[in-house]
């Protein structure tokens, strides 16, 4: 699923595993066209995909929302997006624009929803004739606000299954604000339409590295072993965003970071880091059912393991703190910028091994990644008496995705001594310019092969709730009073204080703050005096 066929070739399309509908009639309707997440996600994973050849070419792609607008206000609105995403498209971004049209109709009404599909009907009958083809299927993504999904998906039971193929809804996230609204949620479309109808997105499912995560870790035979709690001593994962909510404040303080992020984002990526085997990547079902008991596995996190901050002014003046956004009503909001969590799963492999989680905004850089520290080394340091630092294997799931191992290695030059080093294979460096498609596209591709591998199903989604719901409302219950940080710094100190206290190597740690951020070093590397300084502090 790389994206390097060209439109129409038959070579690319089978080898890319989208033969089950490419050669099929097909309508997507797009509810919510008027909104950012279509023009700035949707439309262009779908033109990304009509480059790339992976759409039918008797395909026709219906706005939906409740403005009244026209067809031409609806593709001048998306064209600088694909453009941007897209660029020197030319004639293509033309005739795919042609290929888009709007409709007017408000959400859960079945019968303005059965005006625009008897429009697709009508489509759908002149494409399955005129390019001979058997089935026409029909696609729904809700890019609407989570309150309608229900309402939408009731007019689409009544008045919009597809008759002569299949029918899928995508769902973006939240599913829920917690525990109890995910389930009326779940129940609600549960009524209307079985599992296989449904795909839940969460767009981290999409992004390379995570996906790349099941290759590197089933893939290669010398991780395997190590992948236990015999060889790794935590694991750290984390999420940083070096802006604020930026006049998002009003939205924001209805979830906070642990609803925004730590719930659903960083839970998949563990989800995916430390489940079993699948029997199969391409058997959905084997992929999430792996996720399932691994995530029941997971055991209450305690108030004592948590650690939550709120990000105020930064010291110059120039960024202002998260009480100081226009759109924020109460200025006495606690509701969390920033969260630092311990996790423990229960299980033959990873008993005793803490999962450090670790989320913010308003930080000194934007990153994701998967940190795996591993055990220090016995006898190493009487050995070669010095301190050996933890060999660290770390997956960076964004920007400048990347796989590196830290490894001790001697130091040029004619004495014994040991340094730290990178194993790197970052992917721009490796693979150049080697067009590499979001993870919208990615998973829209997913939806029309049918593969819910990638995406939530409901007992995910109810784990997911159950494992941070009691949590939540403890914080809430409590009062708890979030730790003041600093626009554009590390976070609270006391955050690094819970990493250590859960088993994160703490001279390791030192070590990367005096370094600092790996992306403005050059090659990611320690130079040779910081890590001289650092042994010399430290032993």
């Amino acid at each position: 699923m790389n994206g390097d066929s060209k439109r129409g070739t038959s070579e690319g399309e089978l080898a890319h595993g989208c033969e089950g509908y490419i050669h099929d009639a097909m309508t997507v309707i797009v509810i919510g066209a008027s909104g950012d997440l279509a023009k700035k996600k949707t439309y262009p994973a779908l033109f990304t995909l009509y480059l790339k050849g992976f759409l039918p070419k008797g395909i026709k792609i219906f706005g939906y929302a409740r403005s009244d607008r026209t067809d031409e206000w609806l593709r001048e609105r998306i064209k600088p997006y694909l453009e941007k995403d897209e660029p020197g498209s030319g004639e293509e971004l033309e005739e795919f624009l042609k290929l888009c049209v709007y409709r007017r109709g408000q959400y859960g009404s079945a019968e303005t929803m059965g005006k625009l599909t008897e429009e697709c009907s009508k489509f759908e009958k002149e494409m399955m004739s005129s390019i001979k083809c058997a089935k026409a299927n029909r696609l729904f993504y809700f890019a609407i606000p989570p309150s309608v999904y229900a309402d939408v998906a009731g007019a689409i039971r009544k008045a919009g299954v597809a008759t002569d193929g299949w029918t899928r809804m995508i769902i973006e996230k939240p599913f829920g604000h917690d525990l109890e609204s995910a389930e009326v949620l779940s129940k609600r479309l549960a009524s209307l339409f079985t599992e296989d109808y449904i795909f839940r997105i969460d767009h981290y499912l999409g992004k390379e590295m995570v996906q790349n995560m099941l290759v590197l870790r089933f893939g290669n035979v010398f991780f395997e072993p190590l992948w236990n709690n015999k060889y790794i001593d935590c694991v750290y994962i984390s999420f940083k965003e070096p802006f604020g909510t930026e006049g998002r404040g009003g939205y924001f303080d209805s979830s906070g970071i642990i609803r925004d992020v730590m719930q659903n984002h960083l839970l998949q990526a563990l989800s995916l880091f430390a489940m079993e085997p699948p029997t199969s990547i391409e058997d959905g079902a084997s992929v999430r059912n792996e996720k399932v008991k691994l995530l029941n596995s997971i055991q209450p996190i305690k108030l004592q393991d948590v650690v939550v901050g709120q990000y105020v002014g930064s010291k110059d003046g120039k960024k202002p703190g998260y009480k100081d956004d226009e759109t924020l009503k109460n200025k006495d909001s606690i509701t969390p910028t920033f969260c630092s969590m311990i996790l423990r799963i229960c299980n033959g492999r990873w008993d005793g091994v803490p999962f450090i989680m670790r989320a913010g905004k308003a930080l000194n850089q934007r990153k994701a990644e998967i940190r795996v520290q591993f055990r220090k080394v016995p006898g190493a340091t009487a050995m070669f008496n010095s301190y050996i630092p933890r060999n660290e294997l770390v997956i960076r799931l964004q920007p400048n995705e990347s796989v590196f191992m830290r490894t001790n290695v001697k130091a040029p030059g004619l004495m014994t001594h040991p340094t730290q080093n990178e194993l790197d294979l970052t992917y721009k460096n490796r693979y150049g310019n080697v067009d590499n498609p979001g993870a919208y596209s990615r998973l829209l591709l997913e939806v029309m092969r049918g593969n819910q591998g990638p995406f939530v199903r409901k007992d995910e989604l109810r784990r997911a709730w159950e494992i941070f719901t009691p949590l939540l409302k403890e914080l809430e219950e409590k009062k708890v009073k979030p730790v003041p940080y600093e626009y554009g710094g590390r976070g609270p100190k006391e955050a690094d204080q819970l990493a250590i206290k859960a088993g994160y190597d703490e001279r390791t740690l030192n070590l990367r703050l005096k370094a600092g951020p790996r992306d403005n070093r050059k090659g990611g590397q320690y130079t040779a005096q910081e890590f001289d300084v650092y042994v010399e502090k430290s032993t």
